[in-house]
């Protein structure tokens, strides 16, 4: 005679043997792994934040981002005005930007070291010539004189720490020196400034000017193209180039060995005047900058942040395998064992980023994969207690990690590759579980 089973062993029962319990407790514990990964992130953002830091405070020692802006060439004004009987005086600047405007130039980068973090400096070498023409009308309403002898040019320089060497201008056939600072701030806050001479004899005439300027700066170049012509020409041995700005090159040529690259701006691509008075036009011309900004490749801290993107993915593949293996094998496995594999899949973000802090990206992520997968496998020995569905197991993560692996190499590429490995995997897990009759598991598991 059989013995009745009491309604806490068919509970019992039913908590052991429901496949649909299984899957949600599998789910929900997905779902937990979650807060885990979202700390992974910012643990790579706050070691991100610090290597910022770290940029800055070599920018502030060495120099910062650098860009020329210049040469305008400035004329005051004396205008007069009369209110209520009262005369009083005030002071314009006529600005006027040359007619042509070349530069040439070399940059030389190098690699800083704080610590475990790089940062990118250069040093740069450029040659600046053009030419301005005396012809610009002004307002003659209530003007009293202009001040040809206080004339002055302003170069614009972003951080003045990063001169090298004295600068010297070349006006016509003259030699004259510089002076640290604007005296037009409205429009060019940093910079240098020359005192010309009296440029009275040289209405209605064009003259040349050059100089030359070694700077040096970190991360980027950039030029505010100011003549009514701006030819802009860098090369350097840098390999990673990035062009920004409101104008990209004409010409580009980027290889192993360095890049180079030349613009030409002229007056009708841009939204400011050749010459103007007062301190209009000042966001215009903040606003028409280009240049290079020389970057590492695709750096450790965004590739970690990527990858850790891909976390649930490789959470929910090894546990789908578990599963699997689970049904299939028709071997019970604990909700605590699936914790203990995620909890160790988790621990290969950790590792990459610490390691990659130490050493290149692909050494960190193959110390780290390999070290992960092999626990995983070791363990899933004890668990299936089958070598061959530990073979299984050991190639399927190798599998994913060399999938994420080379995803992260092709960061052009990585949403197809993503789409694409997606697709694949769906597919292969609909085919091998195509003739499993999940109600029937239910029904022989009672």
């Amino acid at each position: 005679m059989n013995k009745e089973t009491s309604p806490i062993d068919r509970i019992n029962s039913w908590l052991k043997n429901s496949i649909s319990l299984k899957l949600f407790i599998i789910t929900i514990l997905m779902l937990l792994l979650l807060i885990p990964t979202a700390m992974i992130k910012s643990i790579i953002f706050e070691r991100e934040s610090l290597s910022n830091q770290t940029i800055l405070k070599v920018s502030n020692k060495w120099a910062g981002s650098q860009q020329i802006n210049g040469p305008i060439l400035s004329i005051p004004l004396l205008y007069e005005y009369r209110d209520e009987g009262k005369t009083y005086e005030t002071k314009k600047y006529l600005h006027i930007l040359p007619e042509e405007l070349n530069i040439k130039g070399n940059i030389s980068p190098e690699k800083l070291k704080r610590g475990i973090y790089e940062v990118v400096v250069y040093k740069s070498q450029l040659d600046v010539s053009g030419k301005f023409l005396f012809n610009k009308d002004v307002d003659k309403n209530n003007l009293k004189e202009i001040k040809y002898d206080e004339a002055f040019l302003t170069i614009g320089i972003s951080d003045l720490r990063g001169i090298e060497d004295q600068v010297v201008l070349n006006w016509g056939k003259k030699s004259l020196q510089v002076e640290p600072g604007s005296k037009i701030s409205e429009l060019i806050y940093s910079g240098i400034t020359v005192k010309l001479p009296n440029i009275e004899n040289n209405i209605n005439k064009s003259i040349d000017f050059s100089f030359s300027l070694n700077l040096q700066g970190s991360q980027n170049l950039n030029f505010i193209p100011l003549g009514s012509i701006t030819n802009v020409k860098i090369e350097s041995n840098w390999a990673f180039p990035s062009f920004s700005g409101n104008f990209l090159p004409d010409n580009r040529k980027v290889t192993d060995k360095g890049f180079q690259a030349d613009w030409k701006v002229l007056q009708l691509n841009r939204n400011f005047p050749q010459s103007w008075v007062g301190s209009k036009h000042t966001d215009k011309i903040k606003q028409s900058n280009f240049g290079v900004d020389l970057i590492l490749p695709l750096d450790d801290y965004k590739k970690s942040v990527r990858s850790s993107k891909y976390a649930v993915m490789c959470i929910a593949l090894t546990f789908l395998i578990f599963f699997l293996v689970e049904i299939i094998n028709g071997h019970k496995i604990h909700p605590f064992q699936y914790i203990l594999v995620g909890l160790g899949l988790l621990v290969f973000y950790v590792l990459l980023i610490s390691i990659s802090e130490h050493s290149n990206f692909n050494t960190a992520y193959i110390i780290s994969s390999v070290s992960i997968v092999g626990m995983i496998s070791l363990y899933s020995l004890t668990i299936f207690k089958s070598k061959k569905l530990s073979l299984l197991l050991l190639s399927t993560l190798t599998s994913i990690y060399g999938f994420l692996f080379v995803t992260l190499q092709l960061a052009d590429y990585a949403l197809l590759m993503g789409s694409i490995g997606l697709t694949l995997i769906l597919a292969a897990t609909m085919y091998f579980t195509r003739n499993i009759n999940w109600y029937e598991i239910n029904v022989d598991s009672k």
